[in-house]
């Protein structure tokens, strides 16, 4: 994950559409693809991996939104930190420094149970995306 003005020249294509305005966006500047996560109000943010982009897209959605501006200055978002060690554990997993492993042992746990709770945070994103477009609260 990282913050970065915006790049000059790319051919950009949406990977993934999501309610509310949220997508994945595949921007392609010479050799290397870069997936930035797109929201309203939210500050841009890239990741080399997808799997990394769509996990924060998640993480957004299973906290209802966030502010990532200044993150790197203050730390992690208090709304990821509020809402458990399930949505911490999957956050930092999106970090550029940070993998399953390392999480792990941050927790002190396996890498499995933190595998197993970026699962429910998936599924939790799932289900809110889901109530969104069932109630049409775009």
């Amino acid at each position: 994950m990282s913050q970065s003005t915006p790049t000059p020249e790319t051919d950009d294509s949406v990977v993934e559409g999501y309610v509310l305005g949220v997508r994945i966006v595949e921007s392609d500047a010479g050799d290397e693809s870069r997936y930035r996560f797109e929201a309203p109000n939210h500050t841009e943010i890239a990741f080399d991996d997808l799997e990394d982009a769509r996990l924060y897209a998640d993480v957004y959605f299973d906290v209802n939104g966030f502010v990532e501006e200044n993150t790197g200055s203050r730390g992690v978002p208090p709304e990821v930190v509020q809402a458990g060690k399930d949505t911490l554990a999957a956050y930092l997993v999106t970090c550029p420094w940070a993998d399953v492993n390392w999480v792990a042992s941050f927790y002190g746990t396996t890498p499995e149970d933190i595998e197993r709770y970026c699962t429910w945070v998936r599924d939790r994103a799932t289900e809110v995306r889901s109530q969104v477009a069932e109630r049409d609260l775009e």
